[in-house]
């Protein structure tokens, strides 16, 4: 029995003890590109200057190649609003006066045993009217920001000159991980001088900040609150 009861608390603590050392997740689709590789000829033609492996000194460096890097200033702003009212009201009314017949108009009794009816002085005359109102507004407003840098690498320059980027930052902050991650597409003659770029000037953007741990699993419904707001519950 307490073989049994060890090895209940051991598989209990087994997710809490993962939780607590989760490791960073990196994401394929988010790797860096690295450059080919050249190989460095030897100079036979007796002159100093040798084209494959030269360093050029003056030149304004910029991110152009496959494998090169440059940073992405992240300055994303979204404000949406929208306000909805509707209002519906409808009114029905229906009468049929007490017909004539044979030049008089029909007035008979009732039976005392039926139950709310009035037992005397009864006519045909019919009324019937019927009141509906309906009032709904709704609300919505939405904002989100994100500020900072990160830098990612290019995988592929296109027949046009435009280069596909894409990077992932990793930033670990105690018992969770944060998750930085862009990909798109630019325009080389957008990056200024220092080799960095606006994320405003980057083409078929996808950008995600995500986390995990124990911060993001507090901030996570659980499964009984969402089946209670989803479209399923009759209610």
């Amino acid at each position: 029995m307490n073989r049994t009861i060890k090895a209940i608390t051991i598989l209990m603590l087994l997710p809490l003890t993962a939780c607590v050392n989760q490791a960073a997740k990196r994401d394929p689709a988010y790797a860096a590109v690295r450059p080919v590789a050249v190989a460095v000829q030897e100079n036979h033609d007796g002159v100093i200057f040798n084209a494959h492996n030269n360093i050029s000194l003056f030149e304004d460096y910029r991110a152009r190649r496959p494998g090169d890097i440059l940073t992405v200033q992240l300055d994303e702003q979204t404000d949406a609003e929208k306000e909805t009212e509707t209002t519906i009201n409808k009114s029905n009314s229906n009468s049929i006066a007490n017909p004539t017949v044979f030049g008089t108009t029909p007035q008979f009794s009732l039976p005392g045993q039926l139950p709310l009816a009035n037992t005397s002085d009864n006519t045909l005359a019919f009324d019937l009217s019927s009141d509906s109102d309906f009032t709904g507004q709704g609300d919505s407003d939405q904002s989100n920001r994100l500020s900072g840098d990160i830098t990612v690498s290019v995988v592929e320059v296109l027949p046009n000159g435009n280069l596909i980027i894409r990077g992932e930052k990793v930033i670990t902050i105690n018992q969770g991980n944060e998750y930085i991650r862009i990909a798109g597409m630019i325009n080389p003659r957008d990056i200024d001088s220092d080799n960095s770029i606006s994320s405003k000037r980057v083409a078929d953007a996808q950008i995600s900040y995500v986390g995990d741990g124990a911060t993001n699993d507090a901030n996570v419904m659980g499964w009984l609150s969402r089946f209670f707001i989803s479209a399923i519950m009759p209610f």
